[in-house]
C-alpha cells in the first residue's frame, strides 16, 4: 500500500515525520532515483534514498490486545495516568489505543505503535464490525430487541441497523459497524432499559476469547493480516 513519503521515512527509521518534511524540502530524498516532493508516496518495492541520513533500525511493529477493565480510562495523557489503560500495557513500545471504550465498558481494546492499522479500524469507510455483550437491568422484550436492531431515533438521527441475538432474559449480543459503545447505552435507555454490563468481545475478525481481565497479549500474524484485509 502506498504511504506518504514522510510517514515512510519515519516508519523505516530514518527520522521523524517533521524531520522528513525538512529533508524533502531540502531536496535530499529520492524515490526510484527521482527527487521526492511533499505529498509523494512510496511502497516497499520502491528504492528510497536519503542523502546524508543513515537509516536507523526501525522499531518492531506491535499489535496488542487488552481486556480492558471497567474503571480504566482510555487516554494517553500521562497527566491523567491514574487508572489509565496505559498502566496496563508495555510502556517501552510507545503504544497507543485504537479507538475508545468508555470508562464503564470493558472488553477488547487494541493497541499499536504504528498508524496503518489504526486508520483501517477507525475510518468509517472500512465498516469493521464491533460485537458487544449487553446486560440490562430487567427482562427485555423481543419487540424491543427488534426495534434496537432496526435502528433508534436519537437526537434527530437514526442509528444504523444492527444484528442482535438474545443471550438471556436480560442479555443480548449486538453487532454494529461502528464502535460507539455510548450509543448502545442511549439506544437501550430510549426503551426504558439501563445497561448494567457492556463488554466488547470482537473487533473485525479479532475476538477477545479467554484473555483475562486486565491482561494483554500480542496479536498473531494471522490476526493482523485478517484485520488489514477487512
Amino acid at each position: 500500500m502506498p504511504t506518504r513519503i514522510n510517514k515512510y521515512l519515519a516508519d523505516h527509521g530514518y527520522c521523524s515525520r517533521r524531520e522528513a518534511d525538512a529533508l524533502i524540502i531540502a531536496g535530499s530524498v529520492f524515490i526510484n532515483g527521482k527527487r521526492a516532493g511533499l505529498g509523494d508516496k512510496a511502497e516497499e518495492t520502491d528504492r528510497v534514498r536519503v542523502v546524508g541520513k543513515m537509516r536507523r533500525v526501525a522499531p518492531k511493529k506491535i499489535y496488542l490486545m487488552l481486556n480492558k477493565p471497567v474503571g480504566a480510562k482510555v487516554t494517553t495523557d500521562w497527566r491523567l495516568k491514574e487508572h489509565s489503560v496505559m498502566e496496563l500495557v508495555p510502556k517501552k513500545d510507545r503504544l497507543f489505543p485504537i479507538g475508545r471504550l468508555d470508562v464503564n465498558t470493558s472488553g477488547l481494546l487494541l493497541f499499536t505503535n504504528v498508524g496503518d492499522l489504526a486508520l483501517r479500524l477507525t475510518h468509517p469507510r472500512y465498516q469493521n464490525d464491533h460485537e458487544y455483550e449487553v446486560v440490562v437491568d430487567k427482562s427485555i422484550t423481543d419487540a424491543h430487541l427488534l426495534k434496537l436492531a432496526e435502528g433508534v431515533d436519537i437526537d434527530g438521527e437514526r442509528t444504523p441497523p444492527a444484528i442482535i441475538r438474545r443471550r438471556s432474559p436480560r442479555g443480548f449480543t449486538l453487532i454494529q459497524n461502528e464502535g460507539d459503545n455510548k450509543r448502545i447505552r442511549r439506544m437501550c435507555d430510549a426503551f426504558g432499559y439501563t445497561v448494567q454490563k457492556l463488554v466488547r468481545v470482537r473487533v473485525g475478525t479479532v475476538r477477545l476469547g479467554l484473555l483475562q481481565l486486565g491482561k494483554t497479549r500480542e496479536l498473531t500474524d494471522d490476526e493482523v493480516k485478517e484485520l488489514k484485509k477487512g
